[in-house]
């Protein structure tokens, strides 16, 4: 059986990911994956310390972000979207190879910069521009393709899936989720998209924590991060026990009936090439004004 997790928070998600890097790369060990992403929300924080203890390891670091997309332009500073209150959709943005991960530096700081509104955001417009070398999934319910899916919104969503794959080509990817709660019933909703318009799916597990038992740990975290005490009935809260680093055997459970969206994490896996050189200092090369050039120091 082959699995790769695609989609992991580490604690640079921050007061949302509960997982220390090395501690989240011995367990991916334990659990003989070949090899493990990171994909923490709007920043590449914990890339090169996820990238060294991954070597290592001796697996394969998978290097990416959850980025956050602007509904509209990201210097637009307001909601929109879906009903007007979305602030950002979420997408999983994966290094292909030298560029991309280049290119993925470039869009965390743009989004930083130019795009912050609540989080780092950027659009379709800077997406466009750093697209090469880059693979994408569709992301979690919050990602743009299920909020439309879910509101009944097909041609909404088959707009959104042909911008996509007319970026990204075959790099793009359906993306699907099962944590045993209700509103994910809408994934079959993406299932039905997918075979209509030929896109390939893979399945993820949204790791937030390493293992099972410590969802009461993560829920109080939750609960710093949004002033909140547990005894709120309003708090923001995950309503379930499964966000840890399943198992390939865990994940073939869930997705017992459909096989083929966790073999086809191994073939994203697959298309990643990527060497980071470190040890080397990487210093910007500046141009001399011309009235300056034609002096010697």
């Amino acid at each position: 059986m082959s699995f790769v997790h695609l989609h992991c928070h580490t604690h640079y998600s921050l007061l949302d990911g509960a997982n220390e890097v090395h501690r989240l790369v011995e367990r991916a060990v334990e659990l003989k994956m070949p090899a493990l992403a990171i994909t923490d929300h709007g920043n590449m924080f914990g890339v090169l310390e996820f990238y060294k203890a991954c070597k290592q390891a001796g697996i394969k670091p998978l290097i990416g972000m959850e980025a956050y997309m602007a509904p509209g332009s990201r210097n637009e500073k307001k909601s929109g979207g879906r009903g007007g209150s979305q602030a950002a959709y979420h997408l999983v943005l994966l290094a292909k190879n030298t560029t991309g991960y280049q290119n993925l530096m470039k869009l965390s700081s743009i989004a930083y910069l130019e795009g912050f509104y609540y989080k780092p955001r950027i659009d379709r417009e800077v997406l466009q521009q750093y697209k090469e070398g880059l693979i994408v999934l569709s992301a979690c319910m919050k990602g743009e393709v299920f909020t439309l899916l879910a509101n009944e919104d097909w041609k909404g969503a088959r707009r959104v899936v042909d911008e996509y794959r007319e970026m990204f080509g075959e790099d793009y990817y359906l993306e699907i989720q099962n944590h045993r709660i209700p509103e994910e019933a809408g994934y079959e909703k993406v299932y039905r998209l997918a075979r209509d318009m030929g896109v390939p799916v893979v399945a993820t597990n949204d790791v937030h924590y390493l293992l099972r038992e410590h969802y009461e740990s993560h829920d109080i975290l939750l609960c710093l991060q949004s002033g909140k005490s547990l005894n709120d009935p309003n708090r923001l809260r995950y309503n379930t026990p499964e966000l840890y680093l399943k198992s390939a055997d865990e994940m073939y459970e869930v997705f017992r009936d459909r096989a083929d969206v966790l073999e086809r994490t191994l073939e994203v896996a697959e298309k990643v090439d990527l060497e980071i050189e470190l040890g080397k200092p990487l210093l910007p090369r500046y141009a001399l004004p011309p009235e300056f050039q034609s002096l010697s120091l």
